[in-house]
């Protein structure tokens, strides 16, 4: 797997979702949750904060809850239908208030391979992306791509970090 991607600082500090939250562009924002609902929750509060355009790079390892985050996005972003993860399908789109491309780059060998499938079009376009696996393609993500890293922790809670921005993908 590319690890070309933000590399959190864990154990994360304790910090509950705020709802009111607005803005996650800052660098290495931390969260923990305690179960699928918190999670879940925690995707709404960063899918308010995101704009038509955005894109989201979602890494951890398998059942971290890369896309139970992404069904709390889609829900903040107006998605009533059910979530489900794009593996085999490698993009579903969804409608909201703004389209939503939820995108697993889990079986995608790299930039040419995901430009072949599917390709900049949907990243460039006006609806917000939900790239799980992320870092398979860093190489082809927008400069001001939005990082998600999810780790289990050893009590199984999920250490969250959000970073923004090209330099997060040389964070060690």
């Amino acid at each position: 797997m590319n690890t070309s991607t933000p590399k959190a600082n864990f154990p994360c500090k304790k910090v509950s979702p705020d709802p009111s939250a607005s803005d996650f562009t800052g660098r290495n924002t931390p969260a923990f949750t305690k179960s699928y609902e918190e999670t879940f929750d925690f995707g709404m509060v960063l899918g308010r904060a995101l704009k038509p355009g955005d894109v989201v790079a979602l890494d951890g390892e398998l059942g971290a809850g890369k896309t139970c985050l992404c069904a709390g996005i889609c829900r903040a972003l107006g998605v009533t239908e059910p979530v489900t993860s794009p593996t085999y399908t490698i993009v579903h789109e969804y409608e909201g208030r703004v389209p939503v491309y939820h995108i697993d780059a889990y079986r995608i060998s790299g930039a040419e391979d995901f430009e072949a499938s599917c390709g900049g079009e949907i990243l460039y376009g006006e609806g917000v992306c939900l790239v799980e696996w992320g870092g398979r393609i860093a190489e082809c993500l927008p400069a001001d791509t939005i990082y998600v890293e999810i780790r289990i922790s050893s009590g199984g809670g999920r250490g969250i970090t959000v970073n923004k921005g090209t330099d997060c993908r040389m964070l060690n």
